[in-house]
């Protein structure tokens, strides 16, 4: 037998660290070569490192949380054969494998319903519909013990209740009125690790290197819902439904030749900006992993139900995990939106290195005045984040408004 040490190697994109996410294995654990031993985080993805070899887990390195260097030790095996490695073997890496697992987390028990004790119904002592006479400090005393006044005999003058009353109402049986509410004080400690806390990492430095600002615009969107609906209708049964994304994505292909700097990334370290020809729209994606961007890679190539659906087979491959890096990184301009949740007004965070990023709110119908008359039209509000270094106020005016003007006329996005 043999002690072979697997060393965390480079997975391939010039990181020196990664966090542990999870273990699948744990020491006196027998593995077969190819087996998953441990999910890490790098700043892309989650990648599952499989065995090397076959044989048996003597110790890992690392708990879940937890930064690994690469190239320090992290499973100790015990093998047939040869025990460690060769130093070209330790150092090539395995094949990655996305995935997007969470962590297991302890939830508190909630605190059990206490029994109610329900006294004899008192017999009031003020007379039916005149109000108890009591001190503003007794009011309250009462209240927080839930004694009702009105059956409370009063002792002080004209029958006024005193402090020394309640006591009295309280030892001689009446008893304050139960909580109807259990209060709640358990407490839930949850570790943010793994793609949580990448998550909040990279939002934090978007906060903390761009100085964002937020534009709003209000759209009339109802001839291109009608547009939209009849497509649909007419399309049914061999083309896949259109969403607003398809639309949006339309647009910003006919917009973004004129406002290139809005399709662009910041090196703010090497002080550079890329402005991309290509245009490679991000879709911020929920999963139950937390927010991820997949890539709509040369959009300006696409027509309205090629986008359609590769924006569907991008969101289900994120949600299920398997997602590659490739469709995860190099996103130009990113939209984002939370659908019927869309809310009125966002503030999105732009995605760093990005300068821009749409976001959608939901489409609601109201009264609008068109032509002197008051009509029902479909709105929606674009709530959008432009990175003030790069971008000016004016020029991030005016590309929303071009936007606005494409979508609300729909029939200009078909127009050569």
């Amino acid at each position: 037998m043999g002690r072979y040490v697997f060393r965390l190697p480079d997975v391939g994109e010039g990181i020196a660290e990664v966090e542990v996410v999870n273990w699948h294995v744990a020491p006196g654990a027998t593995v077969a070569e190819d087996d998953p031993l441990v999910d890490v985080m790098t700043d892309k993805a989650t990648v599952e490192l499989p065995s090397p070899r076959a044989g048996k887990v003597l110790s890992t390195t690392g708990n879940p949380g937890d930064k690994i260097r690469v190239g320090s030790e992290l499973v100790v095996l015990e093998v047939e054969g040869a025990g460690e490695a060769p130093a070209q073997e330790r150092s090539a890496p395995p094949p990655p494998a996305v995935a997007t697992k969470p962590a297991k987390q302890s939830e508190a028990p909630a605190p059990k319903p206490q029994p109610i004790e329900r006294p004899a119904e008192p017999v009031a002592k003020a007379p039916p519909g005149e109000k108890p006479l009591a001190s503003p400090a007794v009011r309250h005393r009462a209240y927080q013990l839930g004694i009702p006044l009105q059956f409370v005999a009063g002792t002080g003058p004209a029958g006024r209740i005193l402090h020394a009353d309640l006591d009295s109402y309280v030892a001689s049986g009446g008893r304050a009125a139960p909580a109807t509410r259990a209060p709640r004080e358990a407490v839930e400690e949850i570790k943010i690790i793994g793609l949580r806390r990448r998550i909040a990492e990279r939002m934090q430095e978007s906060k903390r290197h761009i100085p964002h600002y937020s534009y709003v615009e209000e759209l009339d969107v109802t001839e291109l819902e009608e547009l939209r609906t009849h497509l649909n209708t007419q399309h049914a049964e061999d083309r896949p439904r259109l969403t607003l994304l398809p639309f949006l994505v339309a647009a910003l292909v006919r917009a973004v030749p004129k406002f290139p700097q809005v399709n662009a990334q910041f090196d703010d370290e090497a002080g550079i900006v890329r402005r991309h020809a290509a245009l490679h729209v991000g879709i911020a994606t929920q999963t139950t992993q937390g927010l991820m961007v997949p890539v709509v890679r040369h959009a300006e190539t696409l027509d309205l139900w090629q986008t359609a659906a590769e924006v569907a087979r991008l969101s289900t491959a994120t949600r299920d995990g398997k997602a590659t890096r490739d469709e995860l990184t190099g996103s130009t301009i990113t939209i984002t939106s939370l659908g019927a949740l869309g809310g009125i007004v966002s503030t999105p965070v732009i995605n760093r290195p990005e300068v821009a990023i749409v976001g959608v709110n939901r489409i609601v119908e109201r009264p609008v005045v068109r032509g002197g008359q008051i009509v029902v039209r479909k709105m929606m509000n674009l709530s959008s984040s432009f990175d003030h270094r790069v971008v000016d106020g004016w020029d991030a005016a005016q590309f929303i408004q071009e936007l606005k003007r494409l979508l609300e006329q729909p029939a200009t996005l078909f127009i050569a």
